[in-house]
């Protein structure tokens, strides 16, 4: 039995309202996969602050129509789509989940994305797989500005250490002069 026109109105409101809430949208052919393989995956994004949702590409079109953020996504809709919907502090570590599923599976196809409006090819998307996360940003952050004070206690305790030193082997040489 096919779904009612107010049923399709409420899946078209819920993908507008996972627009409006994500900063990117990856389309992916999910042809092949079984029930408990897209479950999989939607926890594996779900762990990550992603969404994977299913739906027809006409009622994508709709839910995107008007809106010029998202109306890069058009281009993507042919075939069986689903779509994975990541906020800014969670594209990295969602992508990097997707493509985790996507090497055990074997069966998805990445499509394509749209990140601020702009299309992004499948290259685009994986690149953005391999950007650091925030965490790992700060972290490298923290550890960089960590190291200036280190550097800068060594370099001033070495300066008295190597006086010493020059000090002793002067010592020395006058002791064996004399």
């Amino acid at each position: 039995m096919g779904k009612t026109l107010e049923d399709k109105k409420a899946i078209v409101a819920d993908l507008k309202s996972r627009l409006s809430e994500a900063k990117l949208a990856v389309v992916i052919d999910y042809q092949g996969l079984s029930v408990a393989q897209i479950t999989n995956l939607r926890s594996r994004l779900r762990e990550h602050g992603a969404t994977c949702t299913v739906a027809k590409n006409t009622l994508m079109r709709i839910a995107v129509e008007g809106d010029e953020n998202w109306s890069a996504l058009q281009g993507l809709l042919s075939g069986t789509s689903a779509f994975i919907f990541a906020g800014e502090e969670t594209m990295s570590a969602s992508l990097k989940a997707y493509q985790a599923f996507q090497k055990e599976s074997k069966k998805t196809e990445l499509r394509g994305g749209v990140l601020d409006g702009e299309a992004l090819s499948v290259d685009h998307v994986k690149a953005l797989a391999d950007l650091p996360t925030k965490d790992e940003l700060y972290a490298r952050i923290a550890g960089a500005i960590k190291a200036v004070p280190t550097k800068l206690a060594k370099s001033v305790n070495e300066v008295p250490a190597s006086l010493a030193r020059a000090l002793k082997a002067v010592a020395e040489k006058e002791d064996e002069a004399a």
